[in-house]
């Protein structure tokens, strides 16, 4: 089963450098163990635009969806053959990312 892992956070600061190697061993790690399917970094929500096309045109806003003090800046899509290891990995990388992390299953 697949897994959405978000990092959560509520600064638009950059990885630190001992944060960037530590991610880049989960990684590595998540490759290793066949959990790795993909992985990436989003805009900080300053970047987000919001489309609603529910009208008869399609309505363009800056910012993101919900106003919030925490946002996703990050995720990885995992590999796991269970909630409880999806979990294990989430928790080392809140770790190596030194951020929150929140696991959802893909339906």
């Amino acid at each position: 089963m697949q897994y959405l892992v978000s990092v959560i956070t509520d600064s638009t600061d950059l990885a630190t450098p001992e944060e960037d190697a530590a991610i880049d061993v989960f990684n590595s790690r998540l490759q290793a163990e066949g959990h790795w399917v993909f992985a990436g970094g989003l805009g900080g929500p300053d970047t987000a635009t919001v489309i609603d096309n529910r009208a008869a045109e399609p309505l363009f806003s800056d910012g993101p969806f919900v106003e919030s003090k925490e946002f996703i800046i990050g995720f990885w899509i995992i590999e796991a053959p269970d909630l409880d290891v999806a979990l294990k990995l989430a928790a080392a990388g809140s770790k190596a990312c030194n951020r929150k992390t929140e696991v959802r299953p893909f339906l």
